[in-house]
């Protein structure tokens, strides 16, 4: 009897080995392990080695784990019916399902969800010596599996539909900056802005050419001179007879360095040839993904493009520091122009200047304002209401209030937008 004792006690102590080992191997993180096997980790690689073959693994576990449990119960039903005779029967299967319960299940799935990652480092070489030494069984198992399916009209290798790798990753970000706090919730939206730039067009990011500084290239190369001078940025259109006519991009670099050249000829800066000094200019659609565009700078090791529409009419510029404040957000430096285009009104409500993107307030408010149809706030109004409103009309969308505060001929100039009242109180 203190053998048949024993015997059952080794059972349950495998069968809590192949129950915990499943919720490791299955619950171990993806990524660690990758980067483990990256790194050189022989348990790592073997991690995932096991994982690539989901039925073997699972296959394996399962049948060593109902092989001890199913004999763990016949010894303790054999030893308690010689004790108690056929009471014994009712006994045995009330202390082996406690037993089993929680000392084979809930006590090493709980401790291998909590520490999954160690103990799959742990158990993985035993688990691989059971599935090398059960695979003739496990093959004629998951034989006889698919063929049930098959007669039951399911196909075996079929997914669900649902997964994506872009889908998951996306997941995993939001489930991480839910729970983050601080610079690990700023990586978190960094992360969520990169799976975005797929999605979103250069036409939605562009600085409008209402806002572009272009230069008259047949102006005086003294006043375009001083022109670059005055400017904030480095590089500038130059357009002639009108200034749609986009014919090249000066950069202050190059002109400083021609100018340089002939500080000691100061007739001849008066005769430069500007457009042999500026680059040709390169047009970009405006549905061109934020992500093409990227790579599109890195090909062409430049930094600034001209945006054009369907018809070939200039839209505005992207820049790769527009691309790049799409996954990091605002990049200030010593040149740049602050125009503030939010103002925070201590009632909870923001003034907020025409032309400010939707994408830059969801972003900075946390707000859930839709850019499909328009990418700034003033053409997310003209698109709801359908109208070119007047001075001091409201209009209600999607929870939120706009009041038009000022209007220039037919462009919307200030809005007063007042969110939902839970949003206020957090802003």
């Amino acid at each position: 009897m203190i053998y048949i004792a024993a015997s059952i006690l080794i059972l349950l102590i495998f069968s809590a080995f192949f129950s915990g080992s499943e919720t490791a191997l299955t619950a171990a993180s993806k990524p660690l392990m990758h980067q483990l096997d990256k790194d050189g980790n022989p348990r790592a690689r073997l991690v995932n080695r096991l994982r690539a073959d989901k039925e073997r693994l699972i296959g394996a576990i399962l049948l060593g784990n109902n092989l001890v449990n199913i004999l763990a119960s016949a010894l303790a039903t054999s030893l308690l019916m010689t004790l108690f005779g056929e009471a014994g029967v009712a006994l045995a299967t009330l202390i082996m399902t406690l037993l089993v319960l929680i000392f084979a299940e809930i006590l090493p799935k709980t401790y291998a969800i909590r520490h999954a990652n160690r103990a799959a480092l742990f158990v993985v070489p035993m688990i691989n010596a059971v599935v090398v030494a059960l695979l003739p069984f496990i093959k004629t198992i998951n034989f006889l599996v698919r063929l049930l399916l098959r007669l039951f009209g399911v196909d075996p290798h079929a997914s669900d539909g649902l997964h994506s790798s872009t889908q998951e990753l996306r997941g995993a970000i939001e489930l991480h900056t839910t729970q983050a706090e601080g610079e690990e919730k700023e990586s978190g939206v960094m992360l969520r802005s990169v799976l975005d730039l797929a999605d979103v067009q250069v036409g939605e990011i562009l600085t409008h050419r209402r806002g572009v500084l272009a230069i008259n290239a047949d102006d005086p190369v003294n006043s375009i001179i001083t022109q670059v001078l005055e400017s904030p940025y480095s590089r500038l259109p130059l357009w002639r007879s009108e200034p749609d006519n986009i014919v090249g991009v000066l950069h202050a670099k190059a002109l400083l360095r021609e100018v340089s050249e002939h500080t000691h000829e100061p007739d001849e800066i008066e005769k430069l040839d500007i457009l042999t000094i500026a680059a040709d200019p390169w047009f970009v659609p405006e549905y061109t993904p934020l992500l093409d565009q990227l790579q599109a700078f890195r090909e062409r090791r430049e930094h600034f493009a001209l945006v054009v529409d369907e018809y070939g009419s200039l839209l505005g510029i992207v820049t790769l520091e527009d691309v790049l404040e799409e996954i990091v957000g605002d990049i200030s430096d010593e040149t740049d122009v602050l125009v503030p285009g939010v103002h925070v009104h201590p009632d909870g409500s923001f003034v907020v200047q025409g032309d400010v993107t939707i994408r830059d307030l969801n972003r900075q408010f946390d707000w859930q304002l839709p850019d499909e149809e328009a990418a700034t706030i003033a053409g997310l109004i003209l698109h709801e209401s359908r109208r070119i409103p007047e001075v001091g009309q409201t209009f209600r969308f999607f929870g939120f209030r706009f009041e038009i505060l000022r209007r220039y001929h037919h462009q919307i100039k200030a809005i007063r937008i007042t969110p939902p009242l839970e949003d206020a109180q957090e802003a």
